[in-house]
């Protein structure tokens, strides 16, 4: 299976961030990507007041460009995480998977929301805008034998959420995100060896990058791990794409190696 994570740098603007998506899952297809995958906030990113204010737009054009491009592309796509109206004036930061046939296979909701303080300037505060999510979601791909389990972001930080997504019969972790500069540099790249490592898994990790809006910026390095730690690809800090072809073979071998998953005791 080769899959593609794709790294943005998307600004408070639906239809510009929706035709650089477009043109990145284009070219992942065309060098042979059998799924692709986009970072949180692909559609729309840098003004949280507009994003939540343009939320049903937002998912209405998201949801129709994903349908389009997997049927178009013939491949898998994972639209990373968009906000869906909710009730109380709120959104759900929404993971969803379409199969080459354009049908939604999985729809994840946010779990672990990011209320931080980094600085005094720095500051973050999603739930007061997004309603977390509480199901664990894992899907099968079925032509590749293998299952994907699903998060966004801030979830990275929670290993059990992993640990339940392998139970469950995960052999690929998604970690779409947009990680802030700061936290990203110190803990970024650690996270995903981290929950790779510990879950005998692959690790798919599209990102954000570079400046958006006024004053958010990302660290960039779109990932893809293997089982061992080992990083397949990394995307740098430009736009651009993680490339890495997962061999369940591969996986298989790893956790019968060291079948760690196997002794647990908790």
């Amino acid at each position: 299976m080769k899959i593609s994570a794709i790294q943005l740098n998307s600004q408070p603007n639906l239809g510009q961030n929706l035709e650089m998506a477009y043109n990145f899952v284009k070219k992942a297809a065309g060098k042979g990507a059998d799924m692709v995958a986009l970072p949180e906030n692909f559609a729309f990113m840098g003004d949280e007041q507009k994003r939540l204010e343009q939320a049903e737009e937002i998912s209405r054009a998201t949801e129709k460009a994903l349908k389009e491009w997997a049927v178009e592309f013939e491949i898998y796509l994972l639209g990373g995480g968009y906000p869906v109206p909710v009730e109380n004036g709120k959104v759900s930061n929404c993971a969803r998977l379409i199969n080459p046939n354009g049908e939604t296979i999985a729809l994840y909701d946010k779990i672990h929301l990011f209320d931080v303080e980094l600085s005094e300037k720095e500051t973050y505060r999603e739930s007061d805008m997004v309603k977390a999510g509480r199901d664990i979601v894992v899907a099968e791909l079925f032509e590749f034998g293998m299952k994907a389990g699903l998060s966004i972001c801030y979830d990275v930080r929670f290993p059990e959420l992993y640990r339940e997504l392998v139970k469950q019969g995960a052999d690929i972790l998604f970690v779409p995100a947009a990680f802030t500069r700061p936290t990203g540099k110190a803990h970024w790249e650690t996270l995903l060896k981290a929950r790779a490592i510990e879950n005998s898994a692959f690790v798919v990790a599209p990102a954000q990058t570079g400046k958006h809006g006024k004053k958010r910026e990302t660290h960039g390095h779109a990932l893809i791990i293997d089982p061992w730690g080992n990083i397949f690809a990394d995307a740098g800090e430009e736009p651009g794409m993680a490339m890495a072809e997962l061999k369940l073979d591969d996986l298989k071998e790893v956790r019968r190696k060291l079948p760690a998953l196997e002794h647990r005791v908790l």
